[in-house]
């Protein structure tokens, strides 16, 4: 079992009393998952909201990881594929990819979010066929292919991009909140699964990780010859469980803020049973939520936990573990979880080399 580093931050406003800029927890969680065997770190493609809004541009993001470390990956989980030229999207990660000597990989989803497509509206309804299109073009321009496009003076030529990136293939991923069809559709084009449990239970997600293995078809070395499953997971290990009560309110302000990222643009509040929800209804949602995540859906509480927890992900044929970890923690106290965090990988992976012994 690998585990990464993921970003998504909650606000893009500094905490209270955080002194060290907006990016002083990536940085900082990117020298030291690089010094100390984490296998990547993934930033995602947001726009327009605060929820995730200190990331709208992973390869931009990607590249100052790559001027602060030497060899853990450089992803993007995940570049928006529909919002995106192909040819753009070849150039910037090529540029990341030889800035990190070759460390760069790209997870596309097709994005959801209506408000996101201001960008480009008129790819919204078809964002999901537009996204495989995407994945086979950025392919064949990495490889040094070139693809015909209309210039300025209405001639048709043929482009290619520049600078050559330094990886002959460039390792990608798919990105699914949970439908069987996007899984199967990444085993089809042999990419690898970067998904979540928000919107999945894991006996479903269990099941997907089934349909995807069984349709993977190999697509050169990048991702392993049966594909590469990554699961993002909310994180904060410390040495007992008394860091739950910790992050019980960041937690709590974290789920806020998705709601309210998923609410935008609804013409009206939510009313079940035909009713406003109240003020205290909502808090009840989010408690039940922060205790869901607490119990099952991420790695918390002590490093026995987090061990037993990853344990029962690696038993669901699950290959990464994403590990977020900027949810309103203060920078200092997410920086001194990841050393609880390093111990949780060394006993994973020892217990996964005894396993393969």
């Amino acid at each position: 079992m690998e585990l990464s580093l993921f970003f998504f931050a909650n606000d893009s406003t500094l905490p209270r009393g955080e002194t060290g800029g907006r990016y002083q927890l990536l940085m900082e969680a990117a020298r030291f998952a690089d010094a100390h065997g984490f296998s990547a770190v993934w930033t995602p493609e947001r726009h327009f909201h605060p929820f995730g809004g200190l990331y709208p541009n992973p390869a931009v993001t990607g590249a100052a990881i790559a001027s602060v470390t030497r060899r853990i990956g450089i992803r993007a989980g995940s570049v928006v594929a529909p919002l995106q030229d192909p040819l753009r999207l070849a150039e910037e990660w090529s540029v990341v990819d030889n800035l990190s000597d070759g460390r760069a990989a790209v997870s596309f989803g097709s994005g959801w979010h209506p408000h996101d497509f201001v960008l480009r509206p008129d790819h919204y309804a078809e964002r999901h066929a537009i996204t495989e299109a995407t994945i086979d073009t950025v392919r064949r321009l990495w490889r040094g292919e070139t693809v015909q496009r209309i210039n300025g003076s209405g001639a048709d030529v043929p482009v290619r991009v520049y600078p050559p990136p330094v990886q002959p293939e460039l390792p990608i991923w798919l990105t699914s909140a949970g439908s069987a069809d996007t899984f199967r559709a990444a085993g089809r084009m042999g990419t690898g699964l970067l998904t979540h449990l928000v919107k999945q239970g894991a006996d479903v997600l269990a099941a997907n990780i089934a349909e995807y293995r069984e349709a993977f078809v190999p697509h050169g070395p990048a991702v392993g010859a049966r594909g590469h499953v990554t699961l993002m997971v909310h994180t904060f290990v410390g040495h007992d469980e008394g860091v739950l009560d910790e992050i019980r309110e960041p937690m709590r302000e974290y789920v806020r803020g998705s709601l309210s990222l998923f609410s935008t643009g609804n013409t009206a509040p939510a009313r079940p049973g035909g009713r406003e929800v109240t003020e205290a209804q909502r808090q009840q949602v989010i408690d039940l939520s922060v205790e869901r995540y607490f119990k099952s859906l991420g790695l918390f509480g002590s490093v026995e936990r987090a061990v037993q927890a990853v344990e029962r992900f690696r038993a669901m044929d699950i290959d990464e573990l994403a590990c977020l970890i900027d949810f309103g923690v203060p920078t200092a106290t997410a920086l001194k979880g990841l050393e609880s965090l390093e111990l949780v990988r060394r006993r994973v992976s020892r217990c996964g080399e005894t396993r393969h012994a």
